[in-house]
């Protein structure tokens, strides 16, 4: 894939990002942050600049047309539209203007029915497992919890606290292996692991966390869903780890390293925050959630080289099968 490609690409995948028409301050700014972060880190190498890209898509220089019409062969629009998917359903359910700029997208790249169709089950199916464990639809009321960095009592729990660390690294070690996979699955899958990672934190403290909940305490410590997803799959685009540009598992392992570190440490990150938060009776304030997220993450990415042949081992052994029942809760 060509520069030209690549940056139409993820400049549909800045369109789909935008698609929902909700994206509220805190997500914009982090769309920004990770253009600029995906310019410095292999972007400007391979020429490519996203923080102009991010503005076209801004202020409309680019269309859905215009970037479709770079996108010249089977592979690169299937990629393209499979990214646009994997935003649009970060969150767990398509709006309707979501669904209106897919149809729209659909029809640019010339996707037959049948392949839009097999791209969208396997977004659906990810996404809407992991929501479907948490509880209660995306748009549902907060029945059990409040805004994260608002407080509130903490129940009575008897918590393990040696299997809860195990649980958030390995969680951690799977997601960091999802990076190394060259199929599409695997990326769209991280997200919704990260979901349930915080949902059983959250019900071992005794809290009975919904859909809702769970989004606003990743967007409270700035890991919006549709932009932590676009900076995954852009990371991996740039680096070559999707489809036959990946050669192989060895190929994605030489060239998946930022990635891999990038996914298993904003894990345990999140993993030990969610400890944190929910084990001191959501009692954190807005600022102190985002300023112990960032405190935790430098430390989780030098710890993630330690498990570096754990993680190339569990890649090894992954399927989507395996990930969908870990999503469900039906493996470890």
């Amino acid at each position: 894939m060509n520069v030209e490609q690549q940056r139409a690409t993820l400049a549909i995948a800045l369109m789909s990002a935008f698609a929902d028409g909700g994206k509220d301050g805190r997500e914009r700014d982090a769309l920004e942050r990770i253009a600029a972060r995906l310019t410095g880190e292999g972007g400007s190498a391979a020429g490519l600049d996203m923080q102009g890209l991010y503005q076209d898509v801004i202020f409309h220089r680019v269309t859905v047309e215009s970037a479709a019409a770079a996108l010249d062969d089977e592979e690169s629009r299937r990629l393209a539209y499979e990214m646009a998917v994997g935003v649009a359903n970060a969150d767990g359910a398509q709006n309707e203007r979501e669904r209106a700029f897919l149809t729209q997208l659909r029809g640019a790249l010339q996707l037959s029915d049948a392949d839009a169709t097999a791209i969208e089950a396997d977004a659906v199916n990810i996404a809407g497992a992991a929501w479907a464990a948490a509880g209660a639809p995306a748009d549902a009321a907060l029945l059990h919890s409040p805004p994260p960095g608002q407080g509130g009592s903490a129940p009575t729990a008897n918590v393990d606290r040696t299997e809860l660390d195990k649980s958030i690294l390995n969680a951690s070690i799977l997601n960091g292996a999802l990076e190394l996979l060259p199929q599409s699955w695997a990326t769209m899958a991280i997200i919704p692991l990260q979901t349930r990672m915080v949902y059983r934190i959250g019900k071992a403290y005794g809290y009975e966390l919904d859909s809702g909940h769970i989004k606003e305490f990743l967007a409270t410590v700035g890991v919006g869903l549709a932009s932590q997803y676009l900076e995954q799959a852009g990371r991996r685009l740039i680096g070559g780890l999707f489809g036959k540009l990946a050669g192989g598992l060895v190929g994605g392992i030489a060239r998946g390293a930022t990635g891999m570190a990038f996914s298993f440490a904003t894990t345990y990150a999140l993993g030990q925050l969610a400890v944190r938060y929910y084990g001191g009776g959501r009692s954190m304030s807005t600022d102190v959630l985002k300023q112990t997220f960032d405190d935790l993450l430098a430390p989780a990415k030098e710890m993630q080289a330690r498990y570096v042949p754990q993680i190339q081992e569990k890649a090894r052994g992954l399927n989507v099968g395996s990930v969908m029942d870990m999503i469900k809760g039906n493996r470890v």
